[in-house]
């Protein structure tokens, strides 16, 4: 049985699962779906093209499914996608899509800090951690375990790899590739993620195995020769071949 506030104002056309909880003066507008588990403090809009999951629990002033800031938007039929048991904390606004990809993902088990935005046509994998007031341009692709710290802007259609860290206040406009510590100003690589990687249960013969590969990658001029030299000199392990895949099929070049 939901527990709904009579300060709250539930669409009639919404579609709710069990055992949710809404708390006061919070607005779930029509065309949108909410699984079962769901804790939405006061104060959170969920608006129309919303299709949450269960086990979420979702913090005071955010705003789910808003309509997309691209003045392309033409008012299509479109979705916001939220998994499973995340924590979406005040003040976070996500977009739905666009006609692009017609829809905006984020995955499960995330922690999206205060006041960080999600654009349009985001693709947001799983186990991330989104630190305070960052923002995500649209069509912006975060692989999964990525922690993304506090105040960063993020370029539109970039790409960020799985087990990434990347330094608070940070600003970038190409693709960050998967493992890395990435810093400094301009934003460049800083070595491997190795307190994350092994939190994470990263082998130490693992760890020295990516490492090598990120040497072979950097030590040439063009990133495509680097990439011959890991294909020439490396075992190519599951974590070698998402490196390989991860640059190759870059549209915005890689950090140096």
């Amino acid at each position: 049985m939901n527990q709904i506030s009579p300060l709250a104002f539930v669409h009639p056309e919404a579609k709710l699962g069990d055992n949710n909880i809404i708390g006061p003066f919070c607005y779930i507008d029509r065309d949108t779906v909410i699984g079962d588990n769901n804790i939405f403090q006061n104060s959170v809009t969920v608006n129309v093209g919303a299709r949450i999951g269960n086990g979420n629990e979702i913090f005071p002033g955010a705003s789910i499914s808003t309509k997309p800031q691209d003045l392309k938007f033409a008012g299509e039929i479109t979705t916001c996608q939220v998994g499973d048991n995340n924590s979406i904390r005040e003040n976070v606004t996500i977009s739905r899509g666009t006609a692009s990809k017609e829809t905006t993902i984020v995955g499960s088990n995330n922690l999206l800090m205060e006041n960080m935005h999600v654009a349009h046509d985001c693709l947001l994998g799983n186990g991330l951690i989104i630190g305070n007031s960052t923002k995500l341009a649209g069509e912006v692709t975060i692989d999964d375990n990525a922690i993304v710290s506090a105040a960063i802007l993020c370029h539109q259609f970039c790409h960020i790899g799985g087990y990434v860290m990347i330094q608070g206040g940070s600003r970038f406009s190409q693709d960050i590739p998967p493992y890395i510590i990435a810093g400094k100003f301009p934003v460049k690589y800083c070595g491997l993620n190795l307190i994350g990687l092994r939190r994470r249960g990263f082998s130490n013969e693992l760890i020295e195995h990516i490492h090598s590969a990120y040497r072979l990658l950097y030590s040439k001029g063009i990133i495509s020769e680097g990439i011959d030299e890991i294909k020439n000199n490396l075992q190519i392990t599951p974590e070698i071949q998402y490196i390989i895949d991860f640059v190759e099929t870059s549209k915005r070049g890689i950090i140096r």
